[in-house]
């Protein structure tokens, strides 16, 4: 841990072990995350080794992130009155037990059964960190840590693909679960002896009382604009690659699992711009970079569905991801502006609509392929995008 000590991370944090907070949190959304999209690459084969038909098997990655979803609003509630940290070590504890359990399931109900507890438990992480930056972090770090976080999160829709399709091709896909629960099992270590406790006031709040504010916060009209943004960019990031497997296999273009992993693998370089969001923000407005951010996801994905040739395809999948990693940062620090005095509850509620879109992503793009061909469905996705760029001209955060 490059000589830093433990009581240093306890207590005041340094330069340097803010760098090591950051690096476990940025590292444990990545593996938390994967769980979201390991089994884009598998609905054909949960199809075939359960006998149910492509949309039944797109379930199990739609309950997964419903009920992260629905956790994120329960339990980031929970944690504004009993703590950050202590939620984020029971969850991760929790997601390492219940994603064991997954690879020795035998039934495709247990499998759902089971991918919906393991959704509830890993919604403890997204939101709660988040707002851990906040307590934690200087407020002149802060936004670019929550740059770094959402890398990771991103990066976990490309690094969860990845991992799923080697795993699965080498052992099988229970392994895939027991590889991820030995990752968690590490992360929870992580989490128990690196993270400081955050400094809380005995304020007292009710859990309910968290919930009286969502209800508050949809009377901000900026913020649902910003919100029905924050839903499309986890909708189209997993219905494009749901779409986009399944184009890749066909005879258009006959790739093997190996080439489809590889494609897969090459969006990672859209992702280097997250980072980058806050000081982006900082130079030329945080509204013009959620706006450049949209145009790049746009003509991305619309482009992919125009080319026929490979190269471009690819490539036009990276400048897609480049944009969705400019917007993801982006909505988190606008919804946090335009949340003011109850800035973690809008955070929370903005993970929950994040994550209901990722759980509608699957389904719609089982149900575009159905009914239409490749192209078309991912220009559809296109046109949803292009309404979220009108959206975003009626935004304005000071």
């Amino acid at each position: 841990m490059s000589g830093i000590q433990l009581n240093e991370v306890k207590g005041n944090p340094t330069e340097q072990s803010y760098s090591l907070i950051t690096v476990v949190l940025v590292w444990c959304g990545l593996v938390v995350l994967s769980s979201m999209y390991i089994t884009i690459p598998l609905i054909s084969v949960f199809s075939a080794s359960f006998e149910v038909s492509l949309q039944q098997a797109a379930l199990t990655g739609s309950v997964f992130s419903l009920f992260y979803a629905l956790g994120c609003l329960i339990f980031g509630a929970l944690s504004d009155r009993f703590g950050r940290k202590a939620f984020l070590m029971i969850g991760i504890c929790s997601i390492t037990i219940v994603t064991l359990l997954i690879g020795f399931v035998e039934g495709f109900y247990w499998l759902l059964i089971l991918r919906a507890l393991q959704g509830a438990v890993a919604s403890v992480y997204a939101p709660i960190s988040l707002v851990y930056v906040g307590e934690v972090y200087p407020s002149e770090k802060r936004l670019t840590t929550i740059g770094f976080i959402t890398s990771g999160f991103l990066t976990a829709a490309i690094f969860g693909q990845v991992l799923s399709s080697a795993i699965q091709e080498l052992w099988g896909w229970p392994f895939i679960f027991f590889t991820l629960a030995a990752l968690y099992f590490i992360s929870s270590l992580l989490v128990i002896f690196v993270l400081p406790r955050e400094e809380r006031s005995s304020s007292g709040v009710r859990v309910w009382d968290i919930f009286k504010q969502m209800a508050v916060l949809l009377k901000n009209k900026q913020l649902l604009l910003t919100l029905f943004i924050t839903f499309l960019s986890l909708f189209s990031l997993v219905a494009m690659y749901t779409i986009l497997g399944s184009y890749l296999s066909t005879n258009t273009f006959g790739l093997s699992s190996q080439e489809i992993l590889a494609v897969r693998a090459v969006g990672i370089f859209g992702i280097i711009l997250a980072p980058f969001a806050g000081k982006l923000s900082n130079k030329y407005g945080i509204s013009n970079v959620l706006r450049v951010g949209m145009v790049l996801a746009t003509v991305g994905v619309v482009m992919v569905g125009v080319f026929s040739n490979l190269f471009m395809i690819v490539l036009m999948s990276v400048v897609f991801v480049a944009g969705i990693a400019l917007v993801c940062p982006v909505t988190i620090s606008m919804v946090s502006i335009l949340g003011e005095k109850v800035r973690g509850t809008a955070v929370t509620f903005n993970a929950f609509i994040l994550f209901v879109g990722a759980s509608l992503g699957p389904v719609t793009a089982i149900f575009l392929i159905g009914v239409s061909n490749y192209s078309m469905s991912f220009i559809v996705l296109g046109v949803f995008l292009c309404i979220g760029l009108i959206v975003s001209m009626f935004i304005k955060v000071k």
